[in-house]
C-alpha cells in the first residue's frame, strides 16, 4: 500500500511539472527563485523557512553569475543558514541548467572530504532527479561519481579536500568553511590552511580575470582565511551576517545591498533561531566560539586586550585580610539592547598592593529593578565597602547622581564623570593584569567574567570590563575618598 501511495505520488508529481513547467521555468530565473523551487527534491522533509539572508546570498551568487560585480565573494554567515546548500550545491544547478550555462567547471572543497562528498552527492542527485530533468532535458550526466561529475557539454564538478587542491582548475572556485573548529585553534594547522590559500587556490582557475572564488565560512579565529583576506586587502566583497546585529558593523557591499537590521541585537532569523535558541547557544557554546562561529568576530582564545594566561593560578579561595573594597557600577542605559548591560564589580587592593575582583553581579532590567540590585548588593557587600558611581554628563547626569547617592543614604557612595573611552579606561587596569598583579575570588560569576575580559574589546558585552576599569581607577585615586580596611 505504501508502494502504491508513493507511485501516486510521484505521478502526481510528474503532471504537476508538466502542467506548470514554463511557470516553473520563469520562477528559476533568479536563482532565490530556484533555491525555492527546487527546495523539495533536496529536503523533502523539511520546510523552507524563507529569510533576507538567503535573498543575500542569492544576490550576490547572482551578481557574479550576470558580472554585476568582481569575480570574488567571502560570505561568512552563522552555521545553519543554508550557506553550503545555495553555494555549494543549488548555484552550479541553476547555472547550468536555468542560466543555460552547462559548460561551467566546478571544484568545490572543504576542510575535508565529508563535506565535499555531502554536497557532490547533492548537487547531483538533484540534476538526475526527475523534477530536473523534466525542467531542464538538455542537461544530461555522462560522469556521476560521488565526489565527480561531467554532463555532455563538457561541464564538470570537482569535489576535493582543502589539503587536495591541487592539479584541478576550474570556472568557479567554491571553498566553504576550510577551516575545521578542531585546527582552526592550532597554530601550524591554521597556517597551513592559509598558507595553501595564497598558494594553492588562487591560481585554480580557468580564467584569472573572470572565473570566480567563493570563499563562505563561519569565523574560527581572527588569522583564519577569512581574516587573511581581510587584513592583505584582497578584492573580495565581503558579505558579513552575524547572527545578533551590531550597528557599528553594519554590512554594506557593492551590489547595493545592507544589512536591513536597525536595533542592537536584533536576530539574523528569529524563525529558524529564535532568542531562546540563541541564549542556549552562547551558554552551550562559551563566549569563544559563539563570537567568531556566530557573531563573525573572532578573538583569539588566548585573549585579546586581556589574555587568559594572565589568570592561571589567579584564582583564590579569598581575599586578604586588610583588603580594601570599592563596587563600581557600570550602568545600561536600557536593556532594550542584548549588548548592554549594568554590571557591578568589587574590586579590592590588598596590603601587599596587588589588586582582587572580589565579586560580580550582572542584570539586563533597568529603572526601579536596577536600583533595587544595587541597594540590595551594597546592604550584602556593607557599609565599608565604597560604591561609586558613574555620573552621565549634562544635568540628567547631576539628577541621576543626586538620586542614586539619596537612595544610598548611609553607604559611602561617590559618583563622577568618566572620561575616555572604554579601551583607554581598561589599559591601566589591563597592564595591572599582565604584571600577575590581579587575583580573583573563586565564584560561579568567574567563567563569563573572564570569557568577557578575554574577548574585550571585540566582545558583544562590556560592561564588566568597564565596572573593572572604574573601580580600578577609584582604587587608583584612593586619596580621593576614605577607603577603609576589611579584615
Amino acid at each position: 500500500m505504501r508502494a502504491e501511495i508513493r507511485r501516486r505520488e510521484i505521478e502526481k508529481e510528474r503532471e504537476r511539472i508538466q502542467r506548470d513547467a514554463d511557470a516553473i521555468r520563469a520562477r528559476c530565473t533568479t536563482l532565490a527563485g530556484f533555491v525555492r523551487e527546487a527546495w523539495h527534491v533536496l529536503e523533502p522533509n523539511a520546510r523552507l523557512v524563507w529569510n533576507w539572508h538567503l535573498d543575500a546570498l542569492c544576490e550576490h551568487l547572482e551578481a557574479i553569475t550576470f558580472g554585476g560585480m568582481t569575480p570574488r565573494l567571502l560570505a561568512n554567515v552563522p552555521p545553519g543558514s543554508s550557506k553550503s546548500l545555495i553555494c555549494s550545491v543549488l548555484w552550479q544547478a541553476w547555472e547550468w541548467g536555468p542560466c543555460g550555462m552547462p559548460s561551467l567547471r566546478y571544484l568545490t572543497t572543504a576542510f575535508n572530504d565529508v563535506p565535499v562528498k555531502r554536497d557532490t552527492r547533492k548537487c547531483r542527485d538533484l540534476i538526475l532527479s526527475e523534477w530536473y530533468r523534466a525542467l531542464w532535458p538538455e542537461i544530461v550526466l555522462t560522469r556521476t561519481g560521488e565526489t565527480s561529475f561531467a554532463n555532455s557539454a563538457t561541464g564538470t564538478r570537482e569535489g576535493v579536500a582543502f589539503g587536495s587542491l591541487t592539479s584541478q582548475r576550474g570556472d568557479r572556485l567554491i571553498i566553504d568553511d576550510p577551516h575545521s573548529t578542531e585546527t582552526a585553534e592550532s597554530t601550524a594547522e591554521r597556517q597551513t590552511t592559509t598558507r595553501r590559500f595564497r598558494e594553492g587556490a588562487m591560481n585554480r582557475l580557468n580564467d584569472q580575470e573572470r572565473s570566480a572564488i567563493v570563499v563562505v565560512m563561519q569565523r574560527l579565529h581572527e588569522d583564519d582565511v577569512s581574516g587573511t583576506i581581510l587584513k592583505l586587502g584582497m578584492e573580495f566583497v565581503h558579505l558579513c551576517l552575524p547572527m545578533e546585529f551590531e550597528p557599528e558593523r553594519k554590512c554594506v557591499t557593492v551590489i547595493g545591498f545592507q544589512d536591513p537590521r536597525q536595533t542592537d541585537g536584533d536576530l539574523l532569523d528569529p524563525i529558524r533561531f529564535p532568542r531562546t535558541a540563541v541564549e542556549k547557544l552562547k551558554r552551550d557554546m562559551g563566549s569563544y566560539a559563539y563570537a567568531g562561529q556566530y557573531q563573525q568576530r573572532p578573538t583569539p582564545r588566548e585573549g585579546g586586550m586581556f589574555k587568559r594566561a594572565w589568570f592561571e593560578g589567579k584564582i583564590i579561595g579569598q581575599a586578604p585580610a586588610g583588603t580594601r573594597w570599592v563596587r563600581h557600577w557600570d550602568l545600561a542605559a536600557t536593556k532594550k539592547t542584548t549588548a548592554a548591560r549594568t554590571a557591578g564589580v568589587k574590586l579590592g587592593r590588598a596590603p601587599d598592593g596587588s589588586f582582587v575582583v572580589g565579586h560580580v553581579v550582572t542584570t539586563q532590567d533597568e529603572g526601579n529593578a536596577v536600583r533595587k540590585l544595587i541597594k540590595a548588593t551594597a546592604e550584602t557587600d556593607g557599609f565599608t565597602v565604597q560604591i561609586s558611581l558613574p555620573q552621565d554628563p549634562g544635568q540628567a547626569g547631576k539628577v541621576q547622581k543626586t538620586d542614586m547617592v539619596s537612595m544610598l543614604a548611609g553607604f559611602r557612595a561617590h559618583a563622577e564623570p568618566e572620561t575616555g573611552d572604554k579601551i583607554t579606561r581598561a589599559e591601566p587596569f589591563s597592564a595591572q593584569c599582565e604584571a600577575g598583579n590581579v587575583y580573583i575570588v573563586a565564584g560561579a560569576w568567574n567563567d563569563a567574567y573572564l570569557d568577557e575580559l578575554c574577548l574585550f574589546p571585540g566582545g558583544s558585552f562590556k560592561d564588566q570590563v568597564d565596572a573593572s576599569s572604574g573601580a580600578f581607577g577609584r582604587l587608583a585615586n584612593a586619596s580621593r575618598f576614605t577607603l577603609a580596611n576589611v579584615s
